[in-house]
Parts: structure tokens; sequence; C-alpha cells
């Protein structure tokens, strides 16, 4: 070795494999989901538990939204009878007005009904067997063992269907009278004296999101109201719409079909083209093919001018949602609730709906603040 060479550095030992081993680091990904999933399943817990408790108080619940639903149609009446008489006679004329009202249409659709039942009952039965011998030849190639077998699980939904609704909407005897009573003296107090209602509700909320709450408060009512009177004329609308049709194509028991139309209305996007369906097997039954086939380019019609033309100019932003998502509430609530859940699940939805544009600074018409000016003053 020269000495102009430095001496060879001894080589770094090897680390041994216990030193190579230390706390093992968890993802920072599987930590982000980890902590949004217990946190989402906490939330679907507490869903759970507020359903189990609405399920238990359910027949006050459906009181009360009834009495905001017969609040909304007669308070127009009420401010409009306010003008010429003093305030209470003007909140008894217009409860009882409206009141009138419903059971004159409820009155006639139901007479309608019974009436014509049986001529109904022998169309449809009359229907069915037509049905029965087409669906025999190709390409279906049914049997009559299935045909019935199907026709027997189609009669048994719809009577599982009405006897839910029925146990769910009159219930016992003493539900019925609780429920009959807190939607009494809800439409009263309702109509009475709303504002100091709402203010006692909003009085409990802390002070800083007071007027957050106020302004959610009033879009949700405005999205129901304006909900519940256009729900009404649109109904009255496609009723008549179809009533004029079936006149026209010479469809007998059209006073009828069109009850049933009035009735599948309040079920938005879905409900009058299926009633109006119905009316294709009546046609088929009584008048043709041809004229079932026109009776279902009537459903086509009265199913676009109602959510194109007529959802859009009578309700306006009260039901802002896409048809698809109508729907998708419509199946939710009919699987919750039954049929009271369909009926419910839109007007629920779309105030949901308001209030969350508001709440995420999406309403143009109410920005939402940091500090709102009720909170700020008080």
């Amino acid at each position: 070795m020269s000495e102009s060479q430095p001496p060879a550095e001894p080589a770094a030992p090897l680390p041994s494999r216990q030193a190579s081993k230390g706390p093992v680091e968890v993802p920072h990904t599987l930590i982000v989901w980890s902590g949004m999933t217990w946190r989402v399943l906490v939330i679907l817990a507490g869903f759970v538990a507020l359903f189990y408790v609405m399920g238990l108080i359910a027949t006050v619940l459906v009181a009360l939204f009834l009495g905001a639903f017969f609040t909304a149609l007669a308070s127009p009446i009420r401010n409009l009878f306010a003008k010429v008489m003093p305030r209470p006679l003007a909140l008894i004329t217009s409860i009882l007005t409206i009141t009138v009202a419903i059971t004159l249409v409820l009155f006639v659709v139901v007479t309608s009904v019974i009436n014509e039942a049986p001529a109904l009952t022998k169309s449809v039965n009359s229907a069915f067997s037509q049905l029965q011998t087409w669906t025999q030849g190709p390409p279906l190639n049914v049997s009559d063992a299935d045909f019935t077998k199907y026709v027997g699980e189609v009669e048994s939904w719809i009577t599982s269907a009405l006897e839910s609704f029925a146990l769910g909407t009159v219930g016992s005897i003493g539900e019925l009278v609780i429920g009959g009573s807190v939607l009494i003296f809800a439409v009263i107090f309702f109509m009475s004296s709303p504002e100091k209602i709402w203010a006692f509700v909003v009085s409990w909320m802390p002070t800083r999101s007071r007027g957050h709450v106020d302004t959610s408060g009033r879009l949700a009512w405005e999205s129901l109201s304006g909900y519940t009177r256009g729900v009404v004329v649109v109904a009255l609308a496609d009723s008549l719409l179809v009533f004029i049709g079936l006149l026209i194509l010479q469809v007998p028991l059209a006073p009828a079909l069109a009850a049933i139309v009035f009735f599948g209305a309040f079920i938005p996007v879905i409900g009058a083209p299926i009633a109006t369906f119905f009316a294709a097997i009546i046609a088929l039954a009584e008048r043709g093919p041809l004229i079932a086939l026109l009776v279902v380019v009537l459903t086509v019609i009265v199913g676009s001018f109602d959510g194109d033309v007529l959802q859009p100019l009578v309700m306006g932003k009260a039901v802002s949602l896409n048809p698809l998502a109508i729907i998708l509430m419509i199946a939710i609530g009919s699987i919750t609730l039954g049929i009271i859940g369909a009926l419910v699940a839109v007007p629920i939805g779309a105030a949901i709906y308001r209030v969350a544009k508001y709440l995420t600074n999406r309403d143009p018409e109410h920005p939402f603040l940091d500090e709102p000016a009720s909170a700020a003053a008080s």
C-alpha cells in the first residue's frame, strides 16, 4: 500500500433485521375513509332512531301534516275574507268554505265510483279475459295457469296496499279520535296565530342560528303551501282533461275513470299516467284495441302536459325537482310508509331540497350570511 492512499474506512455494518422494524404507519387515505365511515354509520343510526320514534307517534305527525295541508289551502281564502269582515269571522268562514269544498269534491268522486262500480268491475274482468286470450299466442305464449298466477299476485298486492293504507290511516278508534282532535286544533292554531307559534319554535334555537332557522322554516312552508295548492289544481286539470278525452273517444265510465285520475294526480309524475292507463284497460274491453291505443296516447299527452306545463306553471319553485328525483322519493316513501309515504314524499322532499339550497348558499334570492341580521340584532 502506498503512503499516498488513505487507509480504507471499514464498511458500515448492515442494519439488523430487528433494527429495521418500526411502527407500521396507517395510510392517510385509510384514516380518512375510516373516519368518514364511522361518522356515516352514526348518522344512519340516528336516522333509524328518528324513524323509529316517528313511527311511534305517526298518528300525531300525520294529523299535523294534514293540518298544514288544510291550512295551506285555507290561508289565501282567509286573507281574502279578512278584507271584508273581522279576522276571527274570516278564519271561521274560510275553514267552513274549504271543508264544504273538500266534502263536496269527495262526495261527487266517491258517489261516481260507487254508482259505476258494478259496470267498472265487469269491464275490468272483460278486459283481463281479452288480455288472457292475446297472451296465449306468440310471442308471449303465456299459459292459463301462469296468467292466473300473475293476476292473483297483482290482486293481492292491490289488496295489501289498500289494507295497509286503511290501517295506517284509520288505525284504532282511539287513534282516529286522537288524530282528528290534533288535526282540528292544529288547523285552528296554524291559521289563527302562525307567527306566534313559529316565533316560539325559533326562540328555542341558539341565538346565532335563529336567522337561518327562521329563513329555512319560511322557505319550507313556502314550498309546502305552494305544492299543496298546486297539486289540487293539477289534479282537477288532469281529471278534466281525461274526462273530456274519454268523452270524445266515447269510452264508458268516463266520470269514474276521471275520478280515479283525480286521486292519482296527488302522486306527481306517475300518478295520473298510471290512472289513465287503467282507463285504457276499460277502453280495450268496451271499445276495442284501436280506442285503447288512443287512450294510451291520451295518457302520454296528459303526462307530458302535467310535467312540462302544469306543474312548472302552477307550482313554480314549490317542486323544482328532476322527475327522476321525484320518482325515487315516491319509491322510498312507498317502501317505508306505504301509500301515505307516496303521498307525502314529494312535498317533504321538495321542502328539504329548498332548505338545502339555502343552507348551501345556492339560492340567489336568499343569500346565506354568516351572521344573519336577526342574530346580530339579538
